[in-house]
């Protein structure tokens, strides 16, 4: 019989590539993955792991087997959400990942409406970058998040993982005055910190107007970028939710450019209660100017 942790330490190998980074996620020694990998490789009977000095990557076999898991995976999911509608309600932990403008701007109404609609239920809420947020949803340590993605840097398919859009919202290109991207080729930049979705759509952004961005300041505050670019500091990208009471001394001017918000979580979850009741208070927390 095969062990579902087991093929959960297997699927989280496929996804971060070393025993390393699996470890590191799920917070085991490396010798600990190592060992109950091979545990699963007897159960499995046959090599599911090919070891190369200290590089290991998956047999045709462990491949297959991934993909079963994810199966398996989704199934339990469903189970779960079903017996959790069978008890009285949305009730104990629900771990929420959100973005830092959306930590901002919805996650207050959120919980104020989650409070009063669920009292028994208790967000805890974690914010990250959405770049990060598939391997946290697939090691559970998070049950549901928001997560976005850029016209120049689309969201890459996540096996294992569903979402549900949420609202769309524009850029503005923060600068002095009035302009386009294509008159700031030599001038200084502010954008977010490397591996960061916002600094690959500022980059690519700027690639798609000719040029490579002259990077001064690397922070991910949007309302500091905005005080950094008032001062004049450098120009910025920034998208509408990050560009709320903007200060006194710039130009917010629309780009052809949207960012997309989506709520994110494990295939099979999305009927469980107590993820239903994050995802219709974040809903209702959408600013009506997002609102189509």
């Amino acid at each position: 019989m095969l062990d579902v942790h087991r093929l959960r330490l297997l699927r989280e190998l496929s996804h971060r590539g070393t025993i390393a980074a699996v470890a590191q996620a799920l917070s085991f020694t490396p010798s600990a993955v190592s060992q109950q990998l091979s545990t699963l490789e007897r159960e499995a009977g046959v090599p599911l792991l090919a070891r190369t000095g200290r590089r290991v990557t998956l047999t045709a076999a462990g491949r297959n087997l991934v993909e079963h898991a994810e199966s398996v995976l989704e199934h339990l999911a469903r189970a779960e959400a079903e017996l959790a509608r069978a008890r009285t309600g949305p009730a104990g932990p629900v771990r929420i990942g959100s973005y830092p403008t959306a930590a901002r701007i919805l996650i207050p109404a959120a919980l104020a409406a989650l409070f009063l609609a669920h009292p028994l239920l208790e967000p805890r809420i974690t914010e990250l970058d959405p770049a990060d947020v598939p391997s946290a949803l697939r090691a559970a340590e998070l049950d549901v998040a928001l997560v976005h993605e850029y016209d120049f840097v689309p969201a890459p398919a996540e096996p294992g993982l569903s979402s549900e859009e949420l609202f769309t919202e524009p850029l503005y290109l923060a600068a002095p005055a009035p302009g386009a991207i294509t008159d700031h080729r030599r001038s200084p930049w502010i954008v977010s910190p490397p591996g960061t979705l916002c600094r690959t759509m500022a980059e690519r952004a700027c690639e798609a107007a000719g040029f490579s961005p002259q990077v001064r300041h690397e922070v991910d505050d949007f309302a500091t970028v905005l005080a950094l670019v008032a001062l004049g500091q450098g120009v910025a990208i920034v998208p509408h939710l990050g560009a709320v009471n903007p200060p006194e001394g710039l130009a917010l001017t629309r780009l052809p450019a949207f960012r997309r918000t989506r709520i994110a979580f494990r295939t099979g979850a999305d009927d469980h209660p107590a993820i239903s009741a994050v995802a219709f208070a974040l809903r209702a927390a959408v600013p009506a100017d997002l609102l189509a």
